[in-house]
């Protein structure tokens, strides 16, 4: 069985990162993903941190909608904080616009969570991960936060008026959610690049 994993993983690589010569992903970027959080698009299922392949990079960022998500240890009677941002607005290099907020549920119940539902408020509607052209590879993040008990999550009327220049650790410290139980990230850029 031993065995088996690594030559499974390798199968696995080779669908996802069909032109793992020309980008590969760091290992801090590799790192990034813990906890085991789950993003399926229509022809993609993410279970692990991974460059989207050239060939499904317009659908990501053009016409897919937002993703099924699943945690398989879900707590059935816990809360759940969904977030999804781009730390590399606009470009990696110099990411000024840091942090993007692509997607922020709250409320998510676990029970749900467990089948890849988002049953939750929904504070942020699903944003396609758009990179402008031009500025390289984009990371987006998946954090999944337990939700304390009886916290109203929410943002302020300056975090509803706009996406970008999130103050994510503030958002983080001021509901206590503390670290993620799971995150996932996947990398892209814009599909005409």
């Amino acid at each position: 069985m031993a065995i088996l994993a690594p030559i499974f993983g390798l199968i696995l690589l080779g669908l996802f990162h069909t032109e793992a010569k020309e980008h590969t992903l760091s290992s801090q970027d590799a790192s990034f993903c813990h906890g085991g959080l789950e993003v399926i698009y229509p022809e993609l299922d993410i279970f692990q941190c991974l460059i989207i392949p050239k060939n499904l990079r317009e659908k990501v960022s053009q016409v897919w909608k937002a993703p099924q998500v699943y945690f398989s240890t879900a707590q059935k009677k816990k809360s759940y904080v969904l977030v999804m941002v781009d730390p590399d607005a606009p470009n990696r290099s110099e990411p000024t616009s840091a942090y993007w907020r692509h997607w922020l549920v709250v409320d998510i119940q676990g029970s749900a969570l467990k089948e890849g539902q988002i049953e939750g408020t929904t504070l942020t509607d699903y944003k396609l991960p758009t990179p402008p052209s031009n500025s390289g590879f984009h990371r987006y993040q998946f954090m999944l936060f337990e939700q304390p008990p009886d916290a109203s999550v929410s943002l302020t009327e300056q975090e509803e008026a706009s996406r970008g220049k999130w103050d994510f650790q503030a958002f983080i410290t001021s509901f206590d959610l503390g670290e993620p139980v799971a995150t996932l990230q996947f990398l892209t850029q814009n599909y005409k690049d």
